[in-house]
């Protein structure tokens, strides 16, 4: 990716979304008392502030939404080549909602999926942004 070729804000939300994907396969690698959940929301968040950083490179305003499967399709006309990843998303929107609140908790499983799927909209962003 070309970052020096990139608007600084946007710079700041890949920077941020790179921090995320890091805190989520840090915590997925722990040994003892893994947070599943956390590896699955901050995958989440990973994946919501890459799509965001593309709205900011080209000049939409960023709404205050989660949905990631609402930000590819808000991002369609544009980039087109991002709606490969919406398995992907789907996959991140459900499992950082149904974590966050008591009844469900994630599991080893889980968590790799998350982080899987958030690499894969990591890396669709980052060829997009190229």
């Amino acid at each position: 990716m070309v970052r020096c070729c990139m608007k600084p804000e946007t710079v700041e939300w890949v920077d941020k979304a790179d921090a995320d994907l890091a805190t989520a396969k840090r915590e997925a690698a722990v040994v003892e008392s893994p947070n599943y959940d956390a590896v699955c929301f901050h995958a989440q968040q990973c994946a919501e502030k890459y799509l965001k950083a593309v709205m900011v490179e080209d000049g939409v305003r960023i709404p205050r939404i989660h949905d990631l499967e609402a930000l590819l399709n808000m991002l369609d006309s544009q980039h087109p080549e991002l709606q490969k990843v919406i398995h992907s998303a789907r996959i991140l929107s459900a499992m950082a909602v149904e974590v966050r609140y008591p009844g469900m908790m994630a599991d080893e499983d889980d968590a790799a999926e998350s982080v899987r799927a958030a690499v894969v909209i990591c890396e669709a962003v980052r060829d997009s942004l190229k």
